[in-house]
């Protein structure tokens, strides 16, 4: 057995600590708005890592806040809408220089109205209906492609003590699959929507968005990232990936080239056969037969690895338990620890969490070429 690096809870709560800016050390700036009215925030001192953006304070949060949960299918896209756009932002945005804050531009009043029909609202985004329409027409020839709308805002330095709005992300969360029912309280049906339909009806949107927040006071002129997000169906248990970006120049009011993602999270095990995923389900199966053989008391192991340009990148690994003892998810973690650095390779990152009915019970986290996993056994 390897030897393993235990986090106490104590040692856990002094790290997370030791994560929060102290405000002695903190720059304190002001910040102007589209119509030149100041105030104070502060710039936290800390990073905690270069690919994470630091957050003004006090935090704002965004001005259409609670919209997405409505919009979005599953958790899953509504976490991966917001951090795949944090992402993309990376390739206009350097998180060194740059600041994070939700978007303050288009508030809920308005993201609803773009999102209903043209039908429905002056400036509804999504294809207009007739009465005449039956369901299944309107979900053959109309069906409602854009979801939601993520905005992120992006802010610098202007000067020793100022900071100013340099840019703006844009996420359009669409629709992979139109669910729709043919008469009141009756069955749902699927008409799924071709991703090609999906990019040109995107592409589409986007220009008119684009259009839109330049009209608006304070984004005359900023750079913008533009990326289209599919979600998953309602039942998919992995999250949607965006599948193209575009950025827009300062002062510019177009996108010149839209650029393809290549993102997908993959479940594990898998029966698909492509040789991208074959190897690391050999793996996972592996890790997974060494806990079942010895550990038997315990629901499932489902793991769901991050892929980019067609290289898994992280691994998450969930494991439902119905251990009751202490000392048994002690010993069920310790081992399981063991199984991620004995079966896994070395420079893949790997998380796990053990859970039960009353909650996390134990996390461990394998850094990629890291030899020692950080374990931490939740109320020990």
């Amino acid at each position: 057995m390897k030897r393993l690096r235990w986090i106490p809870a104590m040692i856990v709560v002094t790290m997370l600590a030791g994560c929060v800016p102290s405000l002695k050390n903190d720059t304190e700036v002001v910040q102007s708005d589209a119509k030149d009215k100041e105030e104070a925030t502060i710039i936290p001192n800390m990073q905690i890592d270069d690919q994470y953006y630091r957050t003004l304070l006090p935090y704002k949060a965004s001005a259409s806040r609670g919209l997405i949960v409505s919009n979005i299918y599953s958790k899953y896209d509504i976490t991966e809408a917001e951090s795949g756009l944090l992402r993309l932002s990376q390739k206009a945005f350097d998180p060194g220089k740059y600041f994070f804050q939700e978007g303050q531009y288009i508030d809920k009043e308005t993201a609803s109205s773009w999102l209903a029909r043209s039908s429905q609202t002056d400036d509804g985004l999504n294809p207009a209906t007739t009465k005449s329409m039956s369901p299944t027409e309107r979900a053959k020839k109309a069906p409602i492609y854009l979801a939601h709308i993520v905005e992120q805002n992006y802010l610098e330095k202007a000067g020793k003590n100022k900071v100013k709005l340099a840019g703006v992300s844009i996420g359009l969360a669409l629709n992979s699959i139109y669910y729709y029912q043919k008469e009141d309280y009756g069955a749902t049906y699927e008409e799924p929507i071709p991703e090609p339909v999906l990019t040109k009806q995107g592409e589409k949107i986007a220009a008119q968005v684009i259009q839109r927040l330049r009209q608006k006071e304070g984004l005359e002129n900023v750079p913008m990232v533009v990326g289209l997000f599919k979600q998953q169906s309602r039942s998919s248990i992995v999250p949607g990936t965006y599948i193209s970006y575009g950025i827009v120049d300062e002062g510019s009011n177009k996108i010149s080239e839209w650029k393809s993602v290549k993102e997908e999270y993959v479940l594990f095990p898998t029966n698909d056969s492509e040789e991208n995923y074959r190897e690391m389900n050999q793996y996972f199966k592996f890790f997974k037969q060494d806990i079942e053989k010895y550990f038997s008391n315990y629901t499932n192991v489902i793991g769901t690895g991050f892929y980019q340009d067609n290289k898994i990148k992280k691994l998450n690994i969930d494991i439902p338990i119905k251990f009751y003892g202490t000392s048994e998810i002690i010993g069920f973690t310790q081992f399981m620890a063991g199984a991620v650095i004995d079966q896994f390779p070395k420079g893949l990152k790997v998380e796990v969490n053990v859970t039960s009915v009353n909650g996390p019970e134990a996390l461990v986290v394998k850094d990629a070429n890291s030899s020692e996993p950080y374990i931490h056994i939740y109320n020990d």
